[in-house]
């Protein structure tokens, strides 16, 4: 059986669409029944379900699963985000040895631009899914981080990945889709509303900030194209990881991986994942860490001096996408503002020196 990737809901959680899309992993599987659980839709449908099998279901494979795909009306319209995060979980989660959610099946209709992705059940297992109003200790950004250096070492520089239309660099993904003038719009409506509230004054500053990331995309290329890249994650904040029924924290939601310099991620997970007060105390060993674990997978890492200058732009570049970020919960959106702001503050990653220089 060849399982194409499903247009609707419904035909993804059929007993026999499930049976063949699974069947390449758990050869002579015959899906039976199907129970529905709870559904989250918004552009993206996850549909959380649980499956019987004839002669029950196979070692290895967990009954409770969950499907990912945008089958609603809205989703529809949206359907090539799914894209890259449908290659990633096909063709390199396993590869890069990162700790995110185990897919069974993973695929991208390339007529239809669908990417769907069935993984198991994580919050069913036990794991729980995080937030910036979760409460993260500097020991678990650590174990995140050295996540995010697993997968950052496992495709440095690697040519296996350099031609991947998939993982092209996107850094200036909104600013083609928007214009600067709608961006422009957008950060204001965040920084002088109440979602903006504590956002240090001097970082308040909208036309400043598109400015200052426009030039970075600009600087990013051209760092890219004369140094090691290697694939990001792409959206490192905290509400991007999960974690798993043993408590390890594990990476999640891959829509935006591609191409890129590592500080990107670096920077936007360190000054979101703690409060201003722990990432402040802590930020210096934890990006010193993630050198170590870079150095400890076989990866010349760059000098602290080097590293320390690069991660301000990383955080320049996650108040850049939570400037422009309105279709999540307020209050989450306040906190992560508040943190970055005072973190693009902190580091002074406005300033030109910053963002223009090389490093």
């Amino acid at each position: 059986m060849n399982a194409g990737v499903p247009d609707t809901l419904e035909e993804a959680l059929s007993p026999q669409w499930l049976s063949a899309a699974l069947e390449p992993r758990f050869p002579g599987i015959a899906v039976r029944g199907v129970t529905l659980g709870p559904i989250v839709d918004r552009v993206s449908t996850n549909a959380r379900f649980t499956i019987e099998c004839e002669g029950g279901v196979p070692e290895g494979l967990s009954p409770r699963l969950c499907v990912k795909g945008y089958f609603n009306e809205q989703g529809r319209e949206a359907r090539f985000v799914g894209e890259r995060e449908a290659y990633f979980y096909r063709d390199l989660a396993a590869e890069s040895g990162v700790r995110t959610l185990r897919s069974v099946y993973a695929d991208f209709d390339t007529e239809a631009r669908h990417g769907v992705v069935v993984t198991e059940d994580i919050v069913a297992d036990g794991g729980s899914f995080l937030d910036a109003a979760s409460h993260i200790t500097p020991d678990r950004a650590a174990d995140s981080l050295s996540q995010f250096a697993k997968l950052h070492a496992s495709t440095w520089g690697n040519d296996k990945w350099s031609e991947k239309p998939w993982l092209a660099s996107n850094l200036a993904g909104a600013l083609r889709a928007w214009g600067e003038d709608a961006i422009t719009a957008r950060i204001e409506g965040n920084f002088h509303g109440p979602n903006g509230r504590r956002v240090p004054d001097e970082i308040s500053d909208a036309p400043r900030l598109t400015r200052a990331y426009s030039s970075l995309v600009t600087t990013l290329e051209a760092e890219q194209a004369s140094s090691d890249w290697c694939v990001i994650h792409g959206d490192a904040h905290i509400g991007n990881t999960f974690l798993d029924p043993s408590g390890a924290l594990s990476l999640v939601d891959w829509q935006l991986v591609q191409r890129g310099m590592w500080y990107l991620d670096v920077g936007t997970h360190i000054a979101t994942a703690l409060t201003v007060e722990d990432r402040r105390a802590s930020e210096r060993d934890l990006l010193w860490h993630y050198l170590d674990c870079l150095e400890s997978h076989g990866v010349t890492p760059p000098s602290r001096d080097v590293a320390w200058r690069a991660m301000g732009r990383g955080i320049l570049r996650g108040l850049f996408l939570w400037g422009i970020t309105t279709k999540v919960a307020p209050n989450l959106i306040e906190i992560l503002l508040h943190r970055l702001g005072t973190a693009v503050a902190d580091h002074d990653a406005l300033s030109p020196e910053m963002y223009l220089a090389p490093l």
